[in-house]
């Protein structure tokens, strides 16, 4: 992976660190997707803890063949693993991602950790990594994951119909958000802001 625009890093705030994805945090992200049975939201790809091993091989797979960048997130004061996130669908051309594959426990739901992962990554893309915009993709029924894509401060860009079919025959609308570089100085002050009111 080396000399690739994106590469392994850890990024660390106040509430949380992310982790480069290892097999070693299989066991803990299958134990933190128990936490709400997140898995079982069809409108989610979050899979069930017998089968998290196959879920971390995929994403370190499309991390070796097509540049993506998956972390495990880890809460600072008790060491927990809550979470996952990834950078992916890389234009290193284009210097354009998305980002995505994001879930978590339920018990830090609705609190500032999704707000600080947030400021981090992107933090990361349009400062280190230069990029020119992140874009973001969501189930037109998860209502929770559009709401609090807008409140990062994305616009949505529109909706792809019929974008994808599930194995079960049933078709998803996909909505896709982005940040544009220019926009990132406001939404960065925007996540401030938020994380200081408790994240919400």
């Amino acid at each position: 992976m080396a000399g690739r625009w994106l590469s392994p890093v850890t990024l660390s705030g106040e509430q949380v660190t992310l982790e480069p994805l290892e097999r070693t945090h299989i066991p803990a992200l299958a134990e933190a997707c128990a936490d709400g049975e997140i898995w079982r939201h069809w409108y989610t790809l979050v899979a069930p803890p017998d089968r998290m091993g196959d879920y971390v091989e995929a994403a370190l797979h499309q991390q070796q063949a097509q540049g993506a960048l998956p972390f495990t997130v880890r809460l600072r004061d008790s060491g927990q693993v809550v979470g996952c996130t990834r950078f992916f669908r890389v234009d290193e051309d284009n210097h354009r991602m998305e980002l995505g594959h994001t879930w978590y426990a339920r018990r830090v739901q609705r609190t500032g950790v999704n707000t600080e992962c947030k400021l981090l990554l992107l933090s990361h893309a349009f400062e280190s990594r230069d990029a020119i915009a992140v874009e973001f993709r969501t189930h037109w029924h998860n209502r929770q994951s559009r709401q609090a894509i807008a409140r990062l401060g994305a616009k949505q860009d529109g909706v792809l119909r019929n974008h994808t079919r599930s194995p079960e025959g049933v078709y998803r609308d996909t909505v896709v958000f982005s940040i544009i570089n220019h926009e990132w100085p406001a939404v960065r002050q925007n996540l401030r802001y938020l994380l200081e009111r408790g994240g919400q």
